[in-house]
């Protein structure tokens, strides 16, 4: 592969496998760094490709990569909590607060199923209307309002269960 049909590739895919990649994770950065490495990978391997196929070998790619990194988050993850906490300066409680409703709130996202994080991330994150969005996910409005109303109703308990957690911990 030559560095123009490279540069043209890039220029054509990135965008779209970042978008991709941002509405299965809910984070741009990491949609960023993903679409990165998938075309790093290209360069790499300096792979020769059907100009029909490699649309869907980077998607394929780009699901892949997002896979593993969720795996590796994973592990990360079940090392942390093995191990015990304990805070040696005592944070202010405002900024407490912020900082545990902010992690639960990224960690209820996340949590959400792929479909209803997808939605709820267009409506609120790019702005688009619900029939934008049944439009771009070739589904129809009344699925968009399902999942919205899901995906909040998801979001609303979580953090209640956590103001509640809060309000115990701060006042026994």
């Amino acid at each position: 592969m030559t560095k123009e049909e490279f540069q043209a590739c890039f220029d054509k895919h990135f965008d779209a496998i970042r978008n991709y990649l941002y509405y299965r994770s809910g984070d741009a950065e990491l949609a960023t760094d993903l679409a990165q490495d998938v075309f790093m990978k290209i360069w790499e391997k300096q792979m020769v490709f059907e100009d029909g196929r490699i649309k869907g070998l980077l998607y394929k790619m780009a699901s892949d990569n997002f896979v593993s990194h969720l795996r590796r988050i994973k592990v990360k993850n079940d090392y942390l909590q093995s191990m015990p906490l304990a805070f040696k300066t005592e944070p202010s409680e405002s900024s407490m607060d912020y900082e545990v409703l902010k992690k639960r709130y990224e960690k209820i996202l996340s949590a959400l199923p792929e479909k209803q994080r997808v939605v709820f991330l267009m409506s609120r994150m790019n702005g688009l209307t619900y029939q934008e969005i049944a439009e771009r996910l070739t589904i129809s409005v009344k699925a968009v309002e399902k999942r919205m109303r899901n995906a909040l109703g998801e979001l609303r308990t979580g953090l209640q269960v956590s103001m509640l957690l809060l309000c115990f911990y701060f006042f026994g």
